[in-house]
């Protein structure tokens, strides 16, 4: 169903609602959901039947982008597809998950049990029903950023007829490395990044521990109404994984304080700092995350906490402090406001194990649709390594890899996906439609 159909400046969009089951290995069970997709076109083109490319944003829990003035991607995509931006189920349009529809459940079990349709694989299927009913049922290709990779991993196992040809950047996962694999890679990474960003900036170093100090002894409040801690100032350190992220901290602490000799937090700082760390616009990223590394094995059981263990010298009492990537961690779940309401969830879905792997290896080792892949080898949050070992084990895969950008390279500039694009067609192209 066309929900609205208008233009913009050099984009016609149409804003497409359908109807899924909630859970599609029971889809005549009653339960169903909303599906939202945005199509957008270039409006002198929108006659011709152009190829389609469906943009799987990165997350867990990540609604598709809106596309005001870019990203650079998007534009360069314009060119020759009708771009597709799905919202993935739970999130933005597409029967978004909060703390109102969370508190609903009576056990976190419950609450866990839905939370559980929220992975890959429903995403992959939610796809494909929208592909063969609103789209014309012919192949499109993908661009999966970041966790859209994880999600092309499964829609490549689970239905690759629905494919013509899949770019992937920042996001190949390892195909067997468990959650406690991952967040071991990812610590020393962590570190050698708040070292760099130390280096780069050298007066940080005595303002943050400042700033640390300070808050370990006081009683300090966000605006929200949470209390302030040394920890949760350590997350700010996410940013580190992106383009831009050095002097998105940097910033932030260059205005921390009030006044330059007085000991009193600004309020822009803690207003700034709020935003940066409260999940506010996207809860379901922090009680996803480490469902993302599910593959029929074992529980997760707090993966990234139990390997922070192992790294004392990420404790807040330690200086200068270190900052974390994209960890999560269950003190989250009881200190964070927008997250208490999931704590019984989350700490629900940390004790299960999933049984259904999101992955076929046999299925993607004989795989015949092409893919092109940017690993970004000093990516913060997904590990070059594994990404390589994956790239190797696809048929009919490429990697490029790259130091040139960050995480975000995608959306800093359209020369990612054009090189992807230009992998894929210098090896024969798109399979047909």
């Amino acid at each position: 169903m066309i929900l609205s159909e208008y233009v913009i400046p050099g984009m016609r969009i149409r804003d497409h609602q359908i109807t899924v089951p909630l859970d599609w290995n029971r889809p005549d069970d009653g339960r169903s959901i909303e599906i939202f997709a945005r199509e957008v076109v270039d409006p002198v083109r929108d006659g011709e039947a152009l190829p389609k490319l469906l943009f799987l944003q990165g997350g867990p829990g990540g609604k598709g982008p809106r596309p005001v003035d870019g990203p650079p991607w998007l534009k360069e995509a314009l060119k020759s597809y009708r771009v597709i931006l799905l919202d993935q189920r739970g999130t933005g349009r597409s029967s978004r998950i909060d703390a109102h529809r969370i508190s609903g459940f009576g056990t976190g079990e419950a609450a866990a049990d839905y939370l559980s349709l929220f992975r890959a694989d429903s995403i992959v299927r939610d796809a494909e029903h929208l592909r063969t009913t609103v789209f014309g049922g012919t192949r499109w290709e993908t661009l999966g950023q970041s966790y859209g990779g994880f999600i092309t991993m499964t829609y490549l196992s689970l239905a690759p007829e629905g494919l013509s040809a899949c770019y992937v950047t920042g996001g190949l996962p390892g195909l067997r490395a468990s959650a406690e694999e991952v967040y071991r890679r990812t610590f020393p990474r962590a570190a050698a990044k708040t070292k760099r960003f130390y280096e780069r900036y050298p007066d940080d170093r005595t303002r943050i521990t400042r700033v640390a100090d300070l808050i370990e002894g006081s009683d300090i409040r966000l605006p929200d109404g949470d209390r302030l801690t040394v920890k949760r100032l350590q997350i700010v350190g996410i940013d580190f994984g992106v383009g831009p992220g050095f002097e998105n901290v940097h910033w932030l602490f260059d205005e921390a304080f009030a006044n330059t000799h007085e000991d009193r937090l600004s309020e822009q700082f803690l207003w700034q700092l709020t935003g940066l760390t409260s999940y506010d616009g996207n809860p379901l990223y922090a009680v996803l995350q480490e469902c993302i590394y599910g593959h029929g094995e074992g529980a997760t059981a707090w993966a990234a906490q139990r390997i922070a263990n192992e790294h004392p010298e990420f404790g807040p009492e330690e200086r200068p402090l270190l900052f974390h990537g994209e960890m999560i961690y269950p003190w989250m779940f009881s200190e964070i406001r927008s997250l208490r309401p999931f704590q019984r969830a989350a700490e629900a879905l940390a004790a299960r194990p999933f049984h259904t792997p999101l992955v076929d290896h046999a299925r993607l080792a004989a795989n015949e649709v092409p893919l092109a892949a940017a690993v970004y080898f000093d990516d913060l949050y997904v590990d070059a390594g594994l990404s390589l070992e994956t790239a190797a084990q696809l048929g009919n895969a490429q990697a490029w890899v790259t130091n040139e950008y960050e995480h975000d390279g995608v959306r800093a500039s359209p020369a990612v996906f054009t090189r992807l694009q230009g992998m894929v067609r210098d090896r024969g192209g798109p399979l047909p439609a």
